[in-house]
């Protein structure tokens, strides 16, 4: 037996390795590009190099047992060349997704990246400018150089508006940290949306009137009631009201609309930009984005964040934020859940 072992080991090894190699080769060539074929040769190397070595043994004489051993390679390969094919498919399948995962969240954290810098940069230069204007004004009226009164109020009615400028930021940015904090917490009542958005409009109404824009609501008697917390849905319309005033030109409108859609509560923002360029359309969102020339805002833009935060507060609320080019303008459609919906979002409670 072992003489017959000792004699069969080299001839086994002869015929077996060289399939083995060309086997190790076609694996190493293939190990970049089809994950199912590199599968597939895996599960036909072994048999191709057992087939391999019980020829070299047998002195490639036709035997019985050459036969069988045959026979048997033949079945074990119908069963497990299928196997390797499909779990090759799967496990491309797998790595794919995984690729596109890990692109997608590439790409999220370099925008969100983009954002945060485009925000300290925009925000230092918004307060800078502001804090220079006020140091010189105060030092103009500390050494006497404006002294008649009326320069000195002028000057101290300036002051004032740059400083409710500055804290306008801060309490976006405020806003901003709270709306997107995963420790905030809303505790959702029923309210009426005609109201909230009553409240909003008469916030808003002096700078619509500075400004030369109508706002205009259709039928709000007819509007939902919705689930939700009174102070956030009311800073995210004055938010959507302050962006639809600032790029509308003086003399045009601001039309709000509401009612029901799939069960749930809508509110539409119109206003008169001249639209979005379609490339925008995804970005006005984001944190620090403040659209481009071709909306062409009536007053200087603002930081950047209003939009950021309605949009959080809507999420907040198991509700969403979209827009879409629509007229003389572009739409802003708040979804909100009604007063019989559960809240989508864990960080709203509803209010026993």
């Amino acid at each position: 037996m072992l003489t017959e072992l000792a004699r069969a080991a080299p001839l086994a090894l002869l015929f077996a390795l060289p399939v083995a190699v060309v086997g190790g080769l076609l694996l190493h060539r293939m190990r970049r590009r089809s994950i199912t074929a590199a599968m597939t040769t895996l599960a036909l190397v072994p048999l191709a190099a057992a087939l391999g070595g019980v020829v070299g043994v047998s002195g490639l004489m036709y035997t019985p047992q050459l036969v069988g051993t045959i026979a048997v390679c033949v079945v074990v390969g119908l069963v497990t060349v299928p196997v390797a094919w499909w779990l090759g498919s799967r496990f491309a399948r797998d790595a794919l997704w995984q690729r596109e995962a890990s692109a997608a969240e590439l790409e999220t954290v370099r925008r969100a990246e983009t954002a945060r810098r485009e925000l300290v940069a925009w925000m230092s230069h918004d307060l800078r400018s502001p804090l220079a204007g006020i140091r010189g004004m105060t030092d103009a009226l500390a050494d006497g150089v404006v002294h008649e009164p009326a320069d000195v109020a002028d000057y101290l009615a300036r002051i004032r508006r740059e400083s409710d400028r500055m804290a306008g930021m801060v309490e976006d940015l405020f806003q901003l940290s709270r709306a997107t904090s995963t420790g905030l917490t809303l505790r959702l009542v029923p309210v009426a949306l005609g109201e909230l958005v009553s409240d909003a409009v008469a916030a808003e109404a002096p700078a619509a009137q500075t400004a030369g824009v109508r706002i205009v609501a259709e039928d709000p008697e007819g509007w939902p009631v919705v689930q939700g917390s009174d102070a956030e849905l009311i800073r995210a319309i004055r938010n959507l009201l302050t962006n639809a005033i600032r790029h509308t030109p003086a003399g045009g409108r601001v039309v709000l609309s509401g009612g029901m859609r799939d069960g749930r509560a809508r509110l539409g923002v119109l206003d008169g930009c001249g639209g979005i360029p379609p490339e925008d359309l995804d970005r006005v969102f984001d944190v620090g984005f403040r659209g481009s020339a071709a909306r062409t805002p009536r007053q200087g833009p603002g930081a950047g964040l209003g939009l950021a935060i309605a949009r959080a507060f809507a999420e907040a609320h198991g509700g969403s934020l979209e827009v879409r080019n629509h007229g003389p303008g572009c739409v802003f459609e708040l979804s909100l859940p009604g007063p019989r919906s559960e809240p989508a979002s864990p960080r709203a409670l509803a209010q026993a």
